[in-house]
């Protein structure tokens, strides 16, 4: 992985994914205890920044690749990112999820044309399904994090950051961005360390599922003991990726847990006080950006609100917090 790659890839995505706007609020500023910019990544293409890998990863496949397909496995923001570029570049496209996703982001990415097969997540292998159905069909796998396409669509975000809070003044600052896998991560990572070197990366995480910030702490991947059962499902993982670590362990600041509580309170405030609907793991970065002021240091926090396919009955649950 490496800049070039990601510039490479914001040639092939400019005029197809939407460059988001960086929103602010002297409410949010105040909970925070210092200025708080939101990288509004919700507003993307099928709601979160994930189209920006998938339009990567299928744009640099060969013609004969696109014509007979592609497959991938989600939780759902990832299928609908790559479903969406399937569709756009005629490919047949098969989508592996976890039975547990929520109902808008199954029935989104098979309104967007694509095959869904769902699975258990915590008795099937989502890599084994996969695998086997990409050998049996002749389907090009792209993975939702370890893929180096991937990563460089989602790398353009941080090109994005660079440039706007550079224009903004800001140039020392902690960007907080919701983890699982770490391509998000690891992209902005590389981009920032190439274009805004003054703001460092940190990842954030829900409770239980904080294998990106073990294995940062450790040195070493680590893996999480569960693998459902949490309300910010976009972002749970096994353990971090083998290519996303390295760049992360080299280039992020320590990561921040925070809780489903804070997540929804997160969700709440950003409807209340941005007008922008982010569902609970898309969330992350903006609870540790107002929850957690001590981690930070400095008078500003970037907070990437990574996606915001969430369900009605959630949604209101966020609501309901700022009662």
């Amino acid at each position: 992985m490496n800049i070039e790659m990601i510039r490479a890839a914001a040639g092939r995505i400019k005029g197809h994914a939407r460059r988001t706007p960086i929103l602010t609020s002297p409410f949010l500023d105040d909970i925070a205890g210092r200025r708080v910019f939101v990288k509004a990544e919700c507003l993307q293409h099928t709601g979160s920044f994930k189209f920006r890998g998938g339009w990567s990863a299928v744009s640099a496949l060969s013609d004969k690749a696109i014509k007979t397909g592609v497959i991938a496995f989600s939780s759902g923001n990832h299928a609908q990112g790559v479903a969406l570029a399937a569709r756009e570049h005629g490919a047949p496209a098969v989508i592996v999820m976890p039975r547990d996703a929520p109902t808008i982001k199954i029935d989104n990415t098979r309104a967007l044309g694509a095959e869904v097969i769902l699975y258990d997540r915590e008795t099937e292998d989502r890599d084994e399904i996969g695998a086997r159905l990409s050998k049996e069909r002749g389907l090009t796998l792209i993975k939702p994090f370890d893929e180096p396409q991937v990563i460089a669509g989602q790398g353009t975000t941080g090109l994005e950051i660079a440039e706007d809070m550079n224009a903004l003044g800001v140039t020392q600052a902690d960007v907080v961005v919701c983890c699982g896998g770490g391509g998000l991560t690891s992209g902005i990572a590389l981009a920032l360390a190439a274009d805004a070197p003054g703001l460092r990366v940190r990842p954030a995480e829900p409770e239980a599922f904080d294998d990106v910030t073990q294995s940062l702490a450790s040195g070493k991947i680590e893996r999480n003991t569960r693998l459902g059962g949490s309300l910010c499902d976009a972002i749970i993982t096994p353990q971090p990726g083998d290519l996303t670590f390295p760049i992360m362990l080299e280039h992020c600041g320590p990561g921040i847990v925070v809780t489903e509580e804070e997540c929804l309170r997160a969700v709440g405030l950003a409807f209340e006080r941005l007008k922008i609907v982010v569902e609970p793991g898309g969330a992350a970065a903006l609870a540790a950006a107002l929850f957690h002021s001590d981690a930070f240091t400095g008078d500003a926090v970037i907070a990437v609100a990574t996606g915001g396919n969430v369900d009605p009955d959630v949604f209101v649950r966020a609501l309901e917090t700022l009662k």
